[in-house]
């Protein structure tokens, strides 16, 4: 091997990056982008690098490492042939009708919403309207009988005999320190107030916890009719000896109830067997084989191989969310063990920031098997320490089985998801042109928002009850978090087409991508995203090989 200058090899040039080592990912610290930080960064991006005459542009690490182990990506004949015969059971007008639907029938929704919001307000105001009427009438009555007794008491002497300058919470002027206008005017002011007082009080909206639309995820509103017959569903399908795991699936893809999430999670996981006589015992051998993984290993957190991996485990979790619940001191702790033990046991990947954020769902979710409030401002420390270390345990194997899939995302230069930041963008330049040669014009490249995406699993761009939600489809779904999420983000990205065209500068775009307006999401809007991911899934079969494994 060379050591000369610009011909000295790649891995020896990152001799220092071994595999098992901890590894910062770009992207995938919270708050991601600020432009006051990165001034210097966004001025470079605008503005191209000047030419130096005589020397050839360095290549960037990772555009060697790929031209030095491209052949290492294509795929074979055989996984094509899997796919096509795994493809074969569906029926694709019937999947594509149903994906149409369901994007028609939210569009109906809110055309109903919005049609009843109107005729709701035209009949307030026609009840504002005849009140109005009346008080003018008992106005008149009362003052003809104020003549008639002899009080005609001035509106000054009136006001200022009252005790207080308040009624009803709000200051009430005095009729002589109103402007002089019409009776018109006057009856208008009148109109305003009796319509003001009759307006039902509106909450202000809170981002964390779900509409009612958006149960399952935090409290326990009431359930509608159909949220009450899917549950009964659900709880038929797990009430037997065996449970069809096939048919769980089906039924888990549109969501999963509150009620059954524990268990169906487990279940689709792999966690569970199907039989429901096995599942008792299981779940007591693997909660004390973690547990003896933790007295095994994490004594070893302060020792000087392992301790720079603890450190930055401890270092990441208080910028994970919801902040109120992974500040909890007993949250920090659980979680620092299952990072610990994972990163342990996985040593070709070690810890990599982004990996803590996995852990979170997982635990909210089995959270759920043990109290009925909000999680957000659940005290965890209240509960019996055998629900904890059970909570913990489950939460640790139902992890680790989720990264089984996708462990070449974490695995040293991360070439998992180099590749899916490279379909993606592939992808894009399919389903909507536009979108894609904007990004190129203002010189926006997809590493540089969609590496979080990946990285995350969408988790920094969506709220946790979304993410809640969009889980329960993925775990449904065949490579639900290997594959299927790959068109979910080209479905994610294209649902803000509108504001990207509307941006006209490498910075706009940035903080665009990295804030995404998200924070009101529920339930509905994550189901219309799902219903184009699985759209685009069938119309971009043969997208883009080099990603498919």
């Amino acid at each position: 091997m060379s050591s000369d200058g610009n011909k000295k090899q790649f891995w020896k040039r990152n001799a220092a990056k071994v595999p098992g080592s901890i590894q910062h990912v770009y992207g995938a610290q919270h708050p991601p982008f600020d432009p006051l930080l990165h001034a210097n960064l966004i001025k470079a991006g605008n503005k191209p690098p000047p030419a130096t005459p005589g020397k050839p542009k360095k290549a960037t690490t990772f555009q060697e490492f790929e031209s030095i182990t491209s052949d290492a990506w294509d795929v074979g004949d055989d996984d094509d042939e899997l796919l096509a015969m795994a493809a074969q059971n569906l029926n694709i007008e019937v999947v594509m009708e149903t994906a149409n639907k369901v994007i028609e029938n939210h569009s109906k929704q809110q055309e109903r919403q919005r049609q009843d919001d109107t005729t709701e307000l035209e009949q307030r105001e026609e009840d504002t309207q005849e009140e109005v009427a009346e008080d003018e009438e008992e106005d008149e009555e009362d003052e003809e009988d104020r003549v008639e007794e002899g009080d005609v008491t001035s509106p000054e002497v009136s006001f200022a005999s009252q005790s207080s300058p308040y009624t009803d919470g709000r200051l009430v002027k005095s009729h002589s320190e109103a402007p002089i206008g019409s009776p018109k005017d006057a009856a208008g002011e009148h109109a305003a107030l009796h319509r003001q007082r009759s307006l039902p009080h509106r909450p202000p909206v809170i981002p964390l916890v779900a509409r009612m639309a958006d149960q399952n995820t935090s409290g326990t509103p009431a359930m509608t009719e159909r949220e009450a017959s899917r549950l009964d569903k659900f709880k038929q399908l797990l009430a037997g000896p065996n449970t069809d795991l096939e048919e769980l699936r089906k039924l888990s893809w549109s969501g999963i109830p509150r009620q059954v999430r524990p268990i169906t999670w487990k279940l689709l996981s792999g966690y569970l067997p199907a039989n429901a006589e096995r599942r008792e015992s299981v779940l007591q051998r693997k909660r004390q084989e973690y547990f003896g993984f933790i007295q095994q290993y994490y004594d070893s957190r302060n020792d000087e191989h392992h301790q720079d991996t603890y450190r930055q485990i401890h270092i990441d979790i208080p910028r994970m969310s919801p902040e109120t619940l992974v500040l909890q001191p007993k949250v920090t702790e659980i979680f620092e063990r299952i990072l610990f033990i994972w990163a342990i046991r996985h040593p070709a990947s070690g810890y990599v920031q982004g990996i803590n954020d996995l852990v979170t769902p997982f635990f909210v979710v089995y959270v759920f098997e043990y109290i009925e409030e909000e999680v957000e401002n659940f005290d965890v420390s209240s509960l019996q320490e055998e629900a904890l270390r059970n909570i913990e345990a489950d939460s640790f194997w139902c992890m680790s089985k989720l990264l089984d899939g996708i462990q070449d995302n974490y695995t040293f230069a991360q070439p998992g998801i180099q590749r899916k930041v490279k379909a993606l963008e592939e992808l894009v330049s399919r389903i909507d042109e536009s979108v894609h040669r904007h990004m190129q014009q203002y010189e926006v490249e997809y590493l540089q928002f969609a590496f979080r995406w990946m990285n995350n699993l969408l988790m920094r761009e969506l709220p946790l009850r979304c993410t809640i939600r969009l889980w329960d489809t993925y775990q449904a779904e065949p490579e639900g978090f290997s594959h299927f999420h790959l068109y979910v983000c080209a479905a994610f990205l294209v649902r803000w087409r509108k504001e990207i065209l509307e941006e006209r500068d490498f910075q706009g775009l940035m903080i665009l991508l990295q804030n995404l307006p998200t924070m009101h999401w529920g339930n509905e809007e994550v189901s219309v995203l799902l219903a184009e991911a699985y759209r685009l899934k069938f119309a971009f079969a043969d997208a883009p090989n080099h990603y498919k494994r």
